[in-house]
């Protein structure tokens, strides 16, 4: 047996797949592999001491065009304040010589030094496209989710021939509070055609199937978009829609939220608030943060008004702010104007958040658990696509629907400082290592293609359906077939 030829490929292996343990330094995560096109690409770098200092790292992302001159690359840096930083990079152009350097300085140590022959695809070409499987191996994403297993092991098979007879009834009753779209995505080309007074989240769902129609081959499937926040199909008369909030008295099928699916197929474009950038933009430790538990918004629910009420009780406590009057007018009187909205990343100057439902789940509460604050969470009949892989008092502290707990919680907290600091490094750790861009795609791909199995009917392009076609490809993206990579340590 050739041992050494297993030991080289053990190691690339482990390279490949947990990123570089050299010294005291560990480099890891999907940006390091380039076969995944992504929006932005990144990785992570930590360094296992207690402090490390981000300018003894030289980080070099270069590659050079098909005539020789150098590809436009955005590179960013994003501070995470525990010894460990994001590296993302952005490209611009196709790539060929592209390079991936990562060394201390100090040491005097290259961590990583990567070398890809090329072409390397930015996320706006269609050119390397792979299969679902491969995508999501590549990315290392996980296939088997709880969430989506419940919602699709609600049905055996799919005839969306009935589904659209049923969907046209309850239409018809609620012509004027339901919004929705018929998705039909043929040999990867994508049609819909829109039902209802305010279609316009539709861009949403657009865009996401446009980007991974760039990357993948999608399956061919038909389905129902709500476009709305509240679910639509009851558990009495189930129907295969896709929507971005379930609950507990619904059937939909859970999507991501448009709000972090957005941010994801616009990470490090025109979108400034997403997962990583949360992280990086956290100016307090821990112990600097002010005691308080932080929230503020709108008037999406009565909720909302009873913490402002507790919080004017107790404001040694709680800053709560109400900081737009939409659905309470009548009361602004009572609470004043809204306050001025501070950046997101200013909640985390406060040691506590609270995450309370407007309409329906709060959406923003991905955000509150990557930060470095311990999140307070209301009960509710409403979820997103990822709260049952969490648990009470293990990611968060759960707080009663009516809040009479909470300035009891947020005591019983203070005093025990090292337990609430467990629990906010467990839900950043789960945001972290489930919520990151390349999670949110791959939980999309992974719900396609178990979703486009059950279907029994033809898939047909429908009459008067609308196909959704992405801007003209840039004049950069010249396709070639081929891309090969090696690894140098």
């Amino acid at each position: 047996m050739n041992y050494n030829g297993v030991l080289l490929a053990f190691l690339f292996l482990v390279i490949k797949l947990n990123g570089l343990l050299c010294a005291n330094t560990t480099v890891w995560g999907v940006g390091l592999n380039p076969v995944v096109v992504l929006p932005a690409r990144y990785f992570y770098v930590k360094y296992n001491e207690k402090i490390t200092n981000i300018k003894n790292f030289n980080i070099l992302i270069n590659g050079k065009t098909k005539v020789g001159n150098n590809c436009r690359i955005w590179t960013n840096i994003l501070d995470r304040k525990d010894s460990s930083f994001i590296v993302r990079y952005k490209l611009y152009e196709i790539c060929y010589e592209f390079n991936i350097l990562v060394e201390d300085t100090k040491a005097h140590r290259k961590h990583v030094n990567n070398y890809y022959k090329g072409p390397i695809y930015p996320d706006d070409c269609s050119c390397k496209k792979m299969s679902i499987s491969s995508w999501l191996a590549n990315a290392e994403c996980k296939t088997d989710i709880i969430q989506i297993n419940s919602d699709l092991g609600q049905f055996k098979q799919i005839d969306f021939n009935k589904a659209i007879i049923k969907m046209i009834r309850l239409f018809q009753k609620n012509p004027h509070s339901i919004s929705v779209c018929q998705y039909v995505v043929k040999n990867n080309l994508i049609f819909r055609k829109c039902y209802g007074d305010y279609t316009g989240f539709k861009l949403f769902m657009d865009n996401l199937l446009l980007s991974l129609s760039r990357k993948v081959f999608l399956p061919d499937m038909e389905f129902f978009v709500n476009l709305g926040d509240w679910p639509l199909s009851s558990l009495q008369n189930k129907m295969p829609i896709f929507s971005w909030c379930g609950s507990n008295f619904s059937a939909d099928i859970i999507m991501p939220t448009y709000d972090i699916t957005e941010s994801s197929i616009e990470n490090m474009g025109r979108v400034s608030l997403d997962m990583l950038s949360v992280q990086g933009n956290i100016d307090k430790t821990w112990s600097k943060k002010i005691q308080k538990a932080f929230w503020m918004g709108r008037d999406s629910s009565k909720h909302r008004l009873h913490l402002v009420d507790i919080s004017k009780s107790q404001p040694h406590l709680i800053n709560a702010s109400i900081t737009n009057f939409f659905f309470y007018k009548e009361l602004k009187q009572k609470y004043g104007s809204g306050k001025k909205p501070i950046s997101f990343f200013k909640f985390f100057d406060y040691k506590y958040q609270i995450n309370v439902d407007g309409t329906v789940a709060a959406y923003r509460f991905p955000y509150l658990l990557v930060g470095d604050s311990l999140v307070f969470k209301q009960e509710s009949d409403y979820y997103e696509h990822f709260y049952n892989e969490l648990i009470p008092w293990v990611h968060y502290v759960p707080i009663k629907r009516n809040l009479d707990n909470l300035v009891e919680l947020v005591n019983v907290m203070i005093e025990s400082d090292r337990t609430a600091r467990i629990i906010s490094l467990n839900g950043q750790k789960y945001a972290r290592d489930n919520l990151a861009p390349h999670n949110i795609l791959g939980y999309y791909l992974v719900l396609f293609q178990k979703y486009s199995r059950l279907l029994v009917s033809t898939i047909e392009v429908r009459e008067d359906m609308e196909e959704v076609k992405d801007a003209i490809p840039p004049e950069h993206c010249d396709c070639e077939n081929s891309l090969h990579f090696k690894m140098e340590l």
